[in-house]
């Protein structure tokens, strides 16, 4: 009928699960696997387990945290009120998510649910240091404010990017530190067509920089927006454009043409996890 048969293992010829610390690891790339996750978080609630964990490296309702129009529904406080509803098994059930669009996104969870937010910024790192990186921009203000952070100021030179009015049309400049002979990454949270990353990038260049690169932790690319950044596309103008695994599903499909390079995050995320 179209609906979901599930099948949850562990259970014959008893529960085995009953009294364990579960680890759900979850991808919410279409709204069919989303649901489809969430019953199983309930049975597994259900079961008499000691606690669950959840990782969710990509949180994807992330961006859509307020309304501009009555009647716009704001999906991330509608999965957080999901989340939110889920039995109790005891203790709050844990939500692991990676550099988080919005911070102010876990103050939509509450009860049952607590959110543990993380940052793969420290897979990054090792890359910098191979690539010879001197330079770290961020296409806005905020991306800097989330992220400056985390770079050591004596290594690499911070670059801030924004969008400044020009009659109707909005420029991206650069608005804080000198790109000129420098091997420069702009670091940001997420991609979608990338607009934004590839003009901070074209005025990176046109002040002198002598690479520029790219890393986002979550590469969403609707509609095969990655295609442009490839070697010939209209976009190409980055020297090697860093991602994350946090989104299998987009990742596997990316080239292997030299320009796109994916991080596997496993490391970072059992750290992560052990540090708790």
């Amino acid at each position: 009928d179209g609906t979901d048969r599930i099948v949850v293992g562990g259970f014959t010829p008893v529960n085995r699960i009953a009294g364990e610390h579960v680890l759900l690891l979850a991808s919410f790339h279409n709204n069919d696997v989303t649901f489809s996750q969430f019953q199983v978080m309930v049975v597994l609630l259900q079961s008499f387990i000691e606690s669950l964990t959840i990782v969710l490296p990509f949180y994807p309702t992330g961006t859509m945290e307020r309304v501009v129009v009555e009647g716009e529904v704001a999906t991330a406080h509608t999965y957080a009120q999901l989340f939110s509803s889920l039995p109790s098994c005891g203790r709050p059930t844990r939500l692991v998510v990676y550099d988080l669009h919005t911070l102010q996104n876990r103050f939509y969870l509450h009860g049952n649910t607590v959110a543990s937010l993380h940052t793969t910024v420290p897979s990054l790192i090792p890359y910098l240091e191979a690539a010879g990186v001197d330079a770290v921009a961020f296409p806005d203000d905020g991306a800097a404010k989330r992220f400056k952070h985390m770079f050591d100021a004596s290594k690499y030179e911070i670059i801030v990017c924004g969008k400044l009015r020009d009659g109707d049309a909005r420029v991206v400049t650069v608005q804080d530190g000198d790109p000129s002979e420098k091997n420069v990454v702009i670091v940001d949270d997420l991609v979608q067509t990338g607009g934004t990353l590839y003009e901070c990038g074209a005025a990176l260049q046109r002040l002198g920089a002598a690479r520029v690169s790219a890393f986002v932790a979550h590469a969403v690319f609707p509609r095969e927006a990655w295609r442009r950044f490839c070697r010939g596309g209209d976009r190409a103008i980055f020297d090697t454009f860093y991602v994350t695994n946090s989104i299998p599903t987009m990742t596997s499909k990316l080239p292997g043409d030299g320009v796109f390079e994916i991080i596997d995050i496993t490391d970072r995320v059992i750290e992560d996890l052990h540090s708790f």
